[in-house]
């Protein structure tokens, strides 16, 4: 997606839930949102009852309206439907640190035969209130969050190591990760994480040229339109601004915030919110194949993990 809102971030079944895990440990981040083998056979009806009784209640849900209706005829369709809604006393969220940063290590997960390694690198990031959100979007347009972008142009198109590579952060009511990832081919394992460090380091390193930073600026500005386009599009829109405590009129300034900013600004974020020293680097593929040339990088230790981050021997 290129929502102004929602930024891109490597999302791949294999590797996403030991990232997480890895990353966020007991923070509620670190859990999958579908629960693992252990919390789903915990479930009975009576705890889910339980559970919706709880929170799903008029003070805990927004209700946006989006499409041919006056605000008169949505609040009486709502009332119709919702007027004998239940209001109750609804327990905050529970408060979540965010996890205490790690030395790069590198974790294997271990998919025999496996014709690619799946590699997702990152660490915490931000939130979705970050003042640096302006200046962050544009980095990653740069980085890894378009199809021009250097990840992709040096992965996919100088080597041919990928279909594809990104990165993004995932930007929440609590700090998300940033993540950069790809799915390579095996033997390019090794190869292929040379060349994420490289491209990784190197915007931290390197002024952006005045030309990558206006194709950036005008690639996130231009698609904005594109975002309000159909009654769905535009209530995901809201639905942000409301889920994140963001100011309604947000979109009116959108495109002058974005055009603000500067190559000083993109080094800036680069080098606070990207930080190579702090990475955890999962991979999940043929571990007889793919740990010694990891380990020969001299990038940091590696260790096993299961696909819920677990460690294995």
């Amino acid at each position: 997606s290129n929502s102004p809102v929602s930024e891109f971030c490597p999302v791949a079944l294999d590797d996403q839930v030991t990232f997480n895990a890895v990353v966020y440990g007991a923070h509620p981040y670190g859990h999958p949102a579908q629960g693992d083998d252990a919390s789903t056979a915990a479930l009975d009806r009576a705890r889910v009852v339980r559970f919706y009784e709880t929170y799903y209640r008029p003070e805990n849900a927004w209700l946006l309206v989006v499409g041919d209706v006056t605000p008169a005829e949505a609040r009486a369709l709502v009332e119709a439907r919702f007027g004998a809604w239940a209001r109750g006393e609804v327990p905050p969220p529970p408060a979540a640190a965010d996890p205490a940063p790690s030395p790069r290590t590198f974790y294997l997960v271990d998919k025999p035969e496996a014709a690619q390694s799946v590699i997702q690198i990152g660490h915490v990031g931000v939130p979705r209130s970050t003042p640096d959100y302006y200046a962050l979007r544009v980095l990653n347009t740069i980085l890894g969050g378009s199809f021009t972008s250097r990840l992709n142009q040096n992965l996919r198109e100088t080597h041919g190591y990928t279909y594809g590579a990104r990165s993004g952060f995932s930007m929440q009511r609590l700090a998300g990760p940033f993540s950069a990832g790809a799915s390579v081919q095996t033997a390019k394992t090794d190869s292929a994480l040379i060349e994420f460090f490289r491209e990784l380091r190197r915007v931290r390193d390197e002024t952006v040229p005045a030309a990558e930073l206006a194709k950036a600026r005008a690639y996130i500005t231009l698609g904005l339109p594109a975002e309000f386009e159909t009654t769905r599009g535009a209530a995901g829109m809201f639905a942000e601004l409301l889920n994140n405590d963001l100011p309604l009129d947000t979109y009116d300034s959108f495109m002058a915030r974005v055009n603000a900013v500067t190559a000083a600004d993109v080094q800036r974020v680069a080098r606070r919110y990207i930080r190579p020293d702090e990475f955890a680097v999962v991979v999940v593929g043929d571990r007889a194949k793919i740990e010694a040339p990891i380990r020969a990088l001299g990038e940091g230790p590696t260790a096993a993990r299961d696909l819920w981050g677990k460690p294995v021997e």
